[in-house]
């Protein structure tokens, strides 16, 4: 009988590139601001990614961008999101019975935690280092700067 092998190594290529960008502004303010800098045109995404976490699950917002013309894809990725959970006690205490929101993070890419939002393009002509020098032009970005998808432990959240 003869043994069929299926080999699926084309699927693990990596044909994206991934940008860290740190800031403290609102996503919709990023999107803006990337808009002005760039020819894109960055919009919210109708569907969200949504993340399960130990204490929960939430959703991550998504703006995207697809270029017909030149078949190129940018999609500016919240990294971080909280969780708030509600949880009661029931202690024979002075304050028994209360009930405690208990706060907490869930991330897209856990091994990155200090890094507020991810610009995943796909397709591009410019390289990495061009769009992070273009970026760092924007008053509001602290820093960014490119990821090495190897080191990528959680790479299939970037599967959406």
């Amino acid at each position: 009988m003869a043994v069929y092998k299926l080999n699926i190594d084309e699927f693990d290529e990596i044909d994206y590139q991934l940008i860290a960008i740190h800031t403290s502004l609102e996503d919709y303010r990023l999107a803006f601001f990337i808009n002005q800098h760039f020819p894109v045109l960055l919009a919210k995404n109708e569907k969200d990614i949504p993340i399960t976490a130990k204490s929960g699950s939430t959703t991550l917002s998504r703006f995207s961008f697809e270029d017909e013309y030149t078949c190129s894809t940018w999609d500016l990725i919240q990294n971080q999101s909280e969780i708030v959970s509600q949880t009661s006690t029931n202690d024979s205490d002075l304050f028994g019975r209360a009930n405690v929101k208990v706060a907490s993070k869930a991330f897209l890419l856990p091994e990155f935690k200090k890094v507020d939002y991810l610009l995943k393009l796909q397709n591009m002509d410019d390289s990495a280092e061009d769009i992070c020098d273009k970026l760092q032009q924007i008053d509001q970005i602290t820093m960014s700067y490119t990821l090495d998808t190897n080191r990528i432990k959680s790479i299939n959240n970037l599967i959406f």
